[in-house]
């Protein structure tokens, strides 16, 4: 099934001049152009002109998702990390609606308001408390401020390079690899260089003690169990193996 430039533009809400110049650009080219001249679109069309417009709503210019795009030619790992990036943004509006009808409920039964109602759901610091408990305060700062430099794409980028990990977790389990193979242990790898990737290489005991989280903790486990039964569980022994291996404390 194909679309007409015009059709395309009318379901979008934006101009045939804005879908040309897309493609003018190198972002979007029609999959073939008629006798007459016009335009048109394939499913796959569909898929890079939503990817375009998500990474516009996050504030990118057209060179930058460009180069996003030509980053990320896997589709279904980059769009899985724009959907978490997406959830993440839903579950935080979501708490700020929240917030504000209970200020406005408050405000109008004139009863006394609480500061964490307030400004619930304003900033992304919902895990300092977790975190700080778990590795300290400055291992929390270190990881906020990071966090914050990397702008919108360079975040997607980052989930989008553990949504491939995870996935070759999911795969290597099913195909019945075992956990001290090579690899396992190349996924492994892997793994610790995407934790590092916010700060020097993580100890041994951080990766073991993370490993072991992400069977204890479901919300952290379901990252991986989501590509098969167990594999939250193969991940966390191929990281301990690895861990015991390559690093140090």
């Amino acid at each position: 099934m194909e679309w007409s430039i015009q059709e395309i533009a009318r379901k979008v809400g934006t101009t045939s001049r804005t879908l040309r110049h897309y493609g003018d650009l190198g972002l979007l080219a029609p999959s073939r152009l008629g006798s007459n001249g016009y335009r048109y679109y394939d499913q796959d069309a569909l898929v890079r002109l939503q990817r375009i417009l998500l990474l516009r709503e996050l504030g990118l210019s057209l060179p930058a998702i460009k180069g996003v795009l030509e980053g990320q030619r896997d589709t279904a790992v980059a769009l899985r990390a724009h959907l978490r990036l997406l959830e993440q943004e839903q579950a935080r509006i979501g708490r700020q609606i929240a917030s504000v009808r209970t200020t406005l409920h408050k405000t109008e039964e004139g009863t006394e308001l609480m500061a964490e109602e307030v400004f619930d759901g304003f900033d992304h610091t919902a895990h300092e408390r977790e975190v700080t408990e778990r590795w300290g305060r400055e291992a929390y700062e270190e990881g906020d401020r990071w966090w914050r430099s990397l702008g919108a794409a360079g975040k997607q980028a980052f989930l989008g390079e553990h949504e491939a990990i995870a996935r070759d977790w999911g795969r290597a389990r099913e195909a019945g690899v075992r956990a001290d193979s090579d690899e396992a242990q190349e996924i492994a790898r892997r793994h610790c260089a995407w934790l590092s990737s916010s700060s020097k290489e993580p100890s041994r005991s951080y990766v073991i003690g993370l490993g072991e989280m992400y069977v204890a903790d479901p919300r952290f486990g379901k990252n991986y169990d989501r590509y098969g039964d167990g594999t939250a569980a193969f991940v966390r022994d191929a990281l301990t193996i690895y861990a015991g291996r390559r690093l140090s404390d």
